[in-house]
């Protein structure tokens, strides 16, 4: 999190002359664009000059969204995802692939329509009549898109930043808030507000802005999936890879991964080509898609078989597919690192085409530090050789750079059990972390039970007395009347004992952190948890004794975002904490009940609460596990769904029908407004046609 410190710093650090190169090449970008499209020409710009997906001949202008999505780069990216966001475009398959409100309309009748709308989108703009904009729905099915145009033909009232997310978290870095369904353009344009009203951005360019929020404070995830990806069977298309800087792999009957909207629809393709394989076509799918959104910067790892690096690499560009090529005709730009070609242990997982590269392999790999008859990792906190999972391995070093962590996303997306997790690993315990869930737990309580790690839950009457120090009934007193003693709270035992094992690091989890009333329950130690001021002793407000945090102990609290949202926290907490989002995992429930895709649906069901509520309201994957695995029968899903599923959405709902309908569309009794009961087998076949058939949500 980021303080009004931290900006005025970052602003005054930075070289705004940086920029001007970018500048004058976003500017003529910009004249390209305008001498191809003028805003006169749009009235009576036909089809073929807007959509992807046609064929053209060698050498012909690029359409409209080719140019904007490949041939603007300094404009500002909206490269990645499907072709779905330039609201229609010519699939392979032969049809046109429609937006919402379009679909029904043939495509001649589906484009006047669509470029009328964004003729009185540039209508409006010119007029500065933004609010206008709002009402085009068809528009609102390419956000990203409309954005770049409203952007590109009037930078005066625009930033170069389309992608929604990131213009929701900038807009809160300076100070404002957010409405979860508000078209990014409105976003972007709150946002242009806020800059031009502060005086340490007076005189700035949209790209200097630009440029600045992104080189400082990056919403993207730091931490991008590691991929491994094999250039053909036993890596016989290495040579080819390597000398053309370039990664490419098959499934060339698919055409181009950019029509493709979903792991579903790519999935049906998938089923449709290759229907013997289809049982683990999702997963395939969700591989190839996450190829396809390869960004720059990435690393990933060429390999051979299922012990040998040929190369790592860093990605260079974008996703393209090259229809000329006789084979393999995905293809990523990759700039390769051939010097850390090596040997390795055997690697599970390492015989398809795609597997995730744990990071602390990755470093081992970079670092030339494996042999082939080595360990795959070492854990850095205890010495014992452990592979350790990604994401305990990243809140182990958010804990080391930080000292502090709060892992925070919706219910039932694993919060505790990564807090744990990570608790595990730093008690020397990382062989229980892959262990069966009764094993475990065991392993967790006898933890617990050592001293080094602590665990307390947060809540609304937790005060400084039970976390620090504070005079209690003293229950071994004898005599008449009510004794009261000083009594160190669980922070302060937690300290003592660290302060006495110098060399050992203890951890305190605190669950629910933030249903505490945060800087009572802390007090004048929220200033000591910095590390560089572990050590320095304070007088405690109520005893006056010395009292100092070790710089061995360490803190992870877990937050679940429907309860409280991050803004809600004191300032001066967020800034001594590190926080890592836990997010819902389609992965961790793959499978099928009946006919319903269980990852399909869950997906499906977190795409409308996002749509209707907010990222922070969505489930998590846990409310479809049983015992550490995917719900698997009709009476597991009912209940899962009866007990679980629907009362949460109806809290958040709160006892509005028709927004609890246009999240479960067909499962709402139009009459009563309440979700309809049904036979288990039934209930499957219902959620199968509601969220898995490709038929539109009710708000569709």
């Amino acid at each position: 999190m980021t303080d009004e410190a931290d900006l005025r710093a970052a602003v005054a650090t930075f070289d705004r002359s940086t920029v001007s190169g970018v500048e004058t090449a976003a500017e003529d970008e910009r004249k390209q664009v305008l001498s191809l499209f003028s805003l006169e020409e749009w009235a009576t710009m036909p089809l073929s000059r807007y959509a992807l997906g046609q064929a053209a001949p060698s050498g012909s202008e690029p359409t409209y969204c080719r140019l904007l999505e490949f041939g603007t780069p300094h404009l500002g990216s909206i490269k990645g995802g499907s072709a779905g966001k330039h609201i229609m475009y010519h699939h392979n398959s032969g049809e046109w692939r429609l937006a919402a409100p379009l679909r029904g309309m043939e495509p001649q009748g589906a484009w006047e329509e669509l470029r009328g709308q964004f003729v009185r989108a540039f209508e409006a703009a010119a007029a500065q009549d933004f609010d206008a904009v709002d009402d085009l729905e068809a528009l609102r099915f390419g956000p990203a898109l409309v954005t770049k145009s409203l952007a590109t033909y009037f930078p005066q009232h625009f930033l170069p930043i389309y992608a929604a997310e990131h213009l929701r978290k900038f807009v809160t870095l300076l100070g404002g808030s957010t409405e979860a369904d508000a078209p990014a353009w409105r976003t972007n344009r709150q946002l242009l507000e806020l800059a031009q009203s502060r005086p340490e951005f007076a005189g700035w360019g949209g790209q200097e802005v630009m440029h600045f929020l992104y080189g400082n404070f990056d919403p993207r995830p730091r931490q991008r999936t590691i991929w491994k990806i094999a250039p053909g069977e036993r890596g016989r298309l290495w040579e080819q890879c390597r000398d053309s800087e370039m990664i490419c792999v098959g499934w060339d009957e698919l055409g181009d991964l950019s029509q493709y909207q979903s792991d579903s629809e790519l999935k049906q393709a998938l089923d449709a080509h290759w229907p013997r394989s289809s049982g683990g076509s999702l997963t395939v799918a969700r591989r190839l898609l996450a190829f396809r959104d390869l960004e720059a910067g990435d690393r990933i790892v060429a390999n051979r078989g299922v012990d040998e690096v040929l190369a790592t690499g860093t990605v260079s560009g974008s996703y393209r597919f090259e229809a000329d090529r006789s084979e393999y005709r995905h293809l990523v730009p990759v700039s390769w690192d051939v010097s850390h070609a090596r040997k390795l242990p055997p690697q599970h997982g390492w015989r398809s085409t795609f597997a995730k590269v744990d990071p602390a392999l990755f470093a081992k790999i970079t670092a030339g530090q494996i042999s082939s008859a080595g360990p795959q990792t070492s854990s850095p906190y205890n010495g014992v050789p452990v592979t350790l999972p990604e994401d305990v391995e990243t809140v182990l070093e958010a804990l080391e750079r930080k000292g502090q962590v709060i892992l925070h996303g919706p219910p039932g997306t694993g919060k505790t059990r990564l807090a744990l997790g990570a608790a595990l690993a730093l008690a020397g315990r990382a062989d229980a972390l892959d262990a069966a869930p009764t094993q475990r737990a065991v392993a967790q309580a006898d933890m617990l039970r050592d001293g080094r790690a602590h665990m307390v839950t947060f809540h609304p009457s937790y005060g400084y007395e039970d976390f620090v120090e504070g005079f209690k009934p003293d229950l071994s007193a004898t005599g008449h009347g009510l004794t009261l003693a000083l009594t160190d709270g669980v922070f302060h035992t937690l300290c003592a004992q660290a302060s006495a094992r110098p060399d050992e690091t203890f951890l305190l989890i605190i669950d629910e952190i933030n249903r505490g009333d945060l800087p009572r329950v802390f007090g004048e130690l929220i200033t000591l948890l910095e590390l560089d001021k572990r050590g320095l002793p304070v007088a405690l407000s109520v005893s006056k004794r010395p009292f100092s945090v070790p710089p061995n102990v360490r803190i992870i609290g877990t937050m679940n975002t429907a309860d409280r949202s991050i803004s809600h926290l004191d300032a001066a907490v967020r800034r001594r904490f590190a926080f890592l989002p836990v997010g819902p995992d389609p992965d961790a429930v793959s499978g099928t009940v009946g006919p319903l895709d269980l990852a399909q649906f869950f997906e499906s069901l977190n795409t409308r609460i996002s749509r209707h509520l907010d990222a922070d309201h969505q489930i998590g994957h846990a409310y479809l596990l049983r015992d550490g695995e995917p719900i698997a029968t009709d009476g597991d899903l009912a209940a899962a769904f009866h007990h679980e599923v629907i009362p949460l959405l109806e809290d958040y709902c709160l006892g509005r029908a028709d927004l609890l309908h246009r999240i479960l569309g067909s499962l709402v009794d139009q009459d009563t407004g309440r979700p309809a009961l049904m036979s288990p087998p039934d209930l499957a076949a219902a959620l199968a046609a509601e969220f898995t058939s490709g038929t539109p949500g009710p708000d569709a």
